[in-house]
């Protein structure tokens, strides 16, 4: 029977390897079946040695692993014992994009997306070549040598040069790890626009939960090397009870539509299912989707609306849920968003507060408590 068109666009496999010794020194055993999406971004996270490089790598066919399998959206790229059902890594139809650029540092950035497009299994038509070079912002940097490119210069090309092979899946290894703050705030936004853009499945491995929570629709997090938790990536960075200890970097994440800009304060208009926050002016157009992350960290609470205040986000919430911190001074408070215009009415969007164990006595707040929210606008998060 064919597989029904649902069911084919999906990432699926096994990979085991086991634990071997080497020089004395155990080494964790990769145990991991893929179930993903077949479409999108799915963000492979977990802590430094968690085995998510060396998952990547199976996939590629970099790492061997011969009782794997791996089928990419209906085709079948390993078969466990069967090296004729398996393709090697000169045949998998895959883009690969490392820490490092390794751009070839002979040939002018042009030169290295030429050799990219000779190097793809179709043809690259010129204006597919111009697409990919408008897409990620690099016509200006084609007569350069990657010696007079900054980093994100360089990253930026490499990202082109895997996409001019037309891969069936882009595999990205900590594509900003080596960047600082600034390249990485430069180069986000143009993976953002590949996400919009292309219909190319990307796998995306990153320790950061920042891109993480910018750019990942579903999410696997490993654990010596297993798979924890997978499921839609905005639902499981929302959870109090995340498995990996994410400290300062706890909170949610909320899809939102540009609502409105006020040009004078150069701020913006976010709107999301129950309510809508003020945030700086990042340049999106009105009605253009964007993700904003809110820290725990960041909202405080009140009972009262104080409008004599520099915070100029109170959203009205209800209290779901209190659970202890690692910190023993603290606790983490869900709170559930209620409709503005009717209190009773509850949103399906929560938020995370963290805040001490004395606020919550002093607030005597419980499960059902009715209060205010409050978030700074240069505390949110893009």
């Amino acid at each position: 029977m064919a597989p029904s068109a649902e069911s084919s666009r999906r990432i699926s496999g096994h990979f085991h390897l086991p634990l071997s010794r080497n020089g004395g020194s155990d080494h964790f055993a990769l145990d991991v079946k893929l179930d993903l999406p077949g479409s999108g971004i799915s963000g492979i996270f977990g802590a430094s040695g968690c085995g998510k490089t060396t998952l990547l790598r199976c996939i590629a066919g970099l790492q061997r692993c011969d009782n794997g399998s791996l089928s990419v959206n209906g085709e079948v790229w390993q078969a466990p014992g069967n090296r004729r059902n398996t393709l090697p890594v000169h045949r998998r139809p895959l883009g690969f994009v490392f820490q490092q650029p390794s751009l070839f540092p002979h040939l002018s950035a042009g030169g290295n997306l030429e050799f990219a497009r000779k190097r793809a299994r179709e043809k690259v038509s010129v204006q597919e070549y111009r697409r990919v070079v408008e897409l990620m912002g690099v016509g200006h940097l084609l007569a350069q040598y990657p010696a007079a490119l900054s980093g994100g210069e360089q990253q930026r090309i490499a990202i082109a040069r895997a996409l001019l092979i037309k891969p069936r899946l882009l595999l990205m290894d900590e594509p900003l790890a080596a960047l600082d703050q600034m390249r990485k705030r430069e180069i986000l936004p143009y993976l953002e626009t590949l996400h919009r853009t292309l219909d190319i499945p990307i796998l995306y491995v990153s320790h950061s939960v920042e891109e993480i929570a910018r750019l990942a629709d579903h999410l696997l997090l490993m654990e010596n090397g297993r798979i924890v938790s997978s499921g839609p990536a905005p639902e499981l960075l929302s959870r109090t009870d995340f498995p990996v200890q994410l400290g300062d970097d706890l909170g949610v994440v909320l899809e939102a539509n540009i609502a409105e800009r006020d040009s004078r304060w150069h701020l913006q208009r976010a709107q999301f299912d129950g309510g809508d926050l003020w945030l700086r002016d990042s340049g999106e157009a009105l009605g253009e989707s964007i993700r904003v992350r809110i820290l725990a960290r960041d909202i405080s609470l009140t009972r009262d609306v104080n409008s004599e205040s520099s915070i100029l986000n109170r959203l009205p919430v209800r209290v779901q849920e209190i659970r202890a911190d690692r910190d023993p001074a603290m606790v983490l408070v869900q709170l559930q968003l209620l409709h503005g215009d009717d209190s009773r009415r509850a949103a399906a969007t929560s938020l995370i507060a963290r805040i001490t164990r004395r606020s919550q006595h002093q607030l005597a707040l419980d499960t059902g408590s009715e209060l205010w929210a409050q978030i700074k606008s240069v505390a949110i998060v893009r």
